[in-house]
């Protein structure tokens, strides 16, 4: 056989296999995904806008919808199979994870690294600690966790929690609530709530949770996903966590391109939110991953703690288990 002859069966060979790649790439099959929000869109959420919008996702094979939650949360509709994946929060987790309301679903991911709730009042009324709630109108969502919360804080501080006055309220724009004058301090996400108040130049107090008791360092929001969709699409699962590390990375590095891809992802945060949305990614950039090595890591000792805490206080029907609701299994490395 002459060179010409083996040269071209080299060629027709090499082009044979090039042929087979490129069919085997085209028929790749792209997994649809849908991931409900547990609020309406937000700079929580700025990640997965992200790595939508920067074909993180399709780089993947995945094409992910998302979509904003029913009133009663993310969690049932995830439980129920009709949402791969969603947002939630540790704490509203805890009494679906065990009893007779327990759901399939697992927290796979946290979406911020620490627990960003706190107290926000007006500056003149001097609220600066738990204690300083006695005598004044706390708005309350009249949840028992939330109380008891407050409960925990305002009694160690030597307070007494009795005197708090629960005003009940469930205000979408903190800052309005005290101005109105209608209540006196507030539950706030700082990353919003906080940020907010900066925003608008209105003069506020505000204590961090975790700052005054450790064990409110819990994780709100995470990821949470099927447990049988998990178990029975492992690999899918890291794919769609893997892309979405992308998203909250580019926001942390990016924070200010990553507002705009939010704003044009969910057109009602223009206009007079946006210099809101701006503020709040440049902040939340230090906060997603903070200092963890690893984003989304969900720590055992800090899950266990808070529900713990729950256990003790008797807020949950039946006791919770150690390392129950959540995986780092499915993080990428």
């Amino acid at each position: 056989m002459n060179k010409k002859v083996v040269g071209g069966l080299i060629l027709g060979l090499a082009l044979l296999g090039l042929t087979g790649c490129g069919q085997q790439a085209k028929t790749t099959k792209t997994t649809n995904l849908t991931v409900v929000l547990d609020y309406t869109p937000n700079t929580n959420h700025t990640g997965l806008y992200v790595a939508q919008q920067k074909k993180f996702y399709q780089k993947h094979h995945l094409k992910v919808k998302i979509v904003q939650p029913p009133q009663s949360g993310a969690d049932g509709l995830v439980a129920a199979g009709k949402a791969e994946f969603g947002v939630s929060y540790q704490d509203t987790m805890s009494p679906e994870m065990s009893g007779k309301k327990k759901l399939p679903i697992t927290a796979i991911a946290a979406l911020v690294q620490h627990n960003t709730s706190g107290i926000m009042s007006r500056r003149a009324d001097n609220i600066t600690r738990p204690k300083a709630m006695m005598d004044k109108r706390y708005a309350t969502w009249n949840l028992p966790i939330e109380q008891a919360i407050i409960r925990t804080m305002v009694d160690q501080d030597g307070g007494q929690y009795k005197r708090v006055k629960l005003t009940p309220g469930n205000f979408t724009d903190e800052v309005v609530a005290l101005r109105s004058q209608k209540v006196d301090d507030i539950w706030v996400y700082y990353a919003w709530g906080g940020i907010n108040a900066k925003v608008q130049n209105y003069p506020v107090n505000y204590f961090a949770m975790r700052k005054i008791n450790p064990v409110f360092d819990y994780y709100t929001p995470v990821l949470i996903g099927n447990n049988r969709y998990l178990k029975q699409h492992p690999k899918v699962a890291k794919e769609f966590l893997a892309a979405t590390k992308e998203g909250y990375q580019y926001a942390i590095k990016h924070p200010t391109k990553a507002a705009t891809i939010l704003e044009n992802k969910v057109p009602e945060l223009k206009g007079k939110q946006a210099k809101l949305v701006l503020a709040s990614q440049k902040w939340l950039a230090g906060q997603y991953q903070a200092e963890v090595k690893q984003w989304g890591y969900i720590a055992p000792q800090r899950w266990n703690r808070f529900y713990n805490w729950l256990n003790k206080e008797k807020l949950v029907d039946t006791p919770l288990a150690k390392n129950v609701g959540f995986t780092n299994q499915y993080l990428p490395k």
